[in-house]
């Protein structure tokens, strides 16, 4: 893959060939816009495919700027909230590493006695983490088995477009970030995931499934959809 870069009035954007591209295509990257052509294509008609979607174009970066604005910033420093599952917390001082977890607060150790919010981040990424994969874990094997399914692991790590994963394996992945959201998203989520194990597939047969353990799932999945942005820490 190879790319050139272009302006066009006050919009940058590259021009990016592939081998495995058959037609012209738009993408807003974290880098900024990508004009997508196939590796033969001539240069032109990816200039002229801008210029004939350039209202689509400024439309989608109003939209990323909106969306932007949308996410918070929080201080990491004792006594700062934080979401989980839908709840805004109190970030507290543990007494030891055995004291750290999350019910009605965040308690966090830290051998720091006076943590930089770099490093009181991190630890609470950490935590964040741990406590996600024991409860997406439990919330996993309650329902696998109520649906009469195995899996054969669950992970969590931070994506960038995905909030689940579900391997023709059996082991099934989750954003961790997803705990931020309330409860109920994060029910719709694991069945999902939990519903792949039976359909690996988008077909009628999943959704009827998902719908069977989570009759909100669409209000919940739009939900995912429209503030998913807004789940960071």
């Amino acid at each position: 893959m190879t790319e050139q870069q272009f302006l066009y009035e006050d919009i940058p954007y590259r021009l990016v060939r592939s081998r495995r591209r058959k037609r012209l295509g738009l993408v807003l990257a974290e880098a900024g816009v990508e004009v997508r052509i196939p590796e033969r294509c001539a240069a032109r008609y990816g200039h002229q495919f801008l210029q004939e979607n350039i209202q689509w174009v400024r439309a989608q970066l109003l939209r990323a700027d909106q969306r932007a604005a949308q996410v918070p910033e929080y201080r990491y420093v004792f006594g700062e909230r934080f979401p989980w599952l839908g709840r805004q917390l109190p970030l507290l001082r543990a007494a030891g590493p055995r004291d750290s977890g999350i019910g009605e607060a965040i308690n966090l150790y830290t051998r720091y006695r006076e943590a930089e919010e770099v490093q009181l981040q991190a630890a609470l990424q950490r935590l964040y983490q741990r406590e996600a994969l024991t409860l997406l874990s439990e919330k996993s094997a309650q329902l696998a088995q109520r649906l009469g399914l195995e899996f054969s692991a669950v992970r969590v790590r931070r994506t960038r477009s995905k909030w689940g994963h579900c391997s023709i394996r059996g082991e099934l992945q989750y954003n961790w970030l997803v705990c931020l959201a309330p409860e109920p998203v994060v029910d719709y989520l694991v069945a999902h995931e939990v519903s792949h194990l039976q359909h690996h597939n988008h077909s009628r047969a999943f959704w009827q499934l998902v719908e069977s353990v989570c009759p909100r799932y669409r209000e919940l999945r739009r939900w995912l959809r429209d503030n998913g942005h807004r789940l960071v820490i």
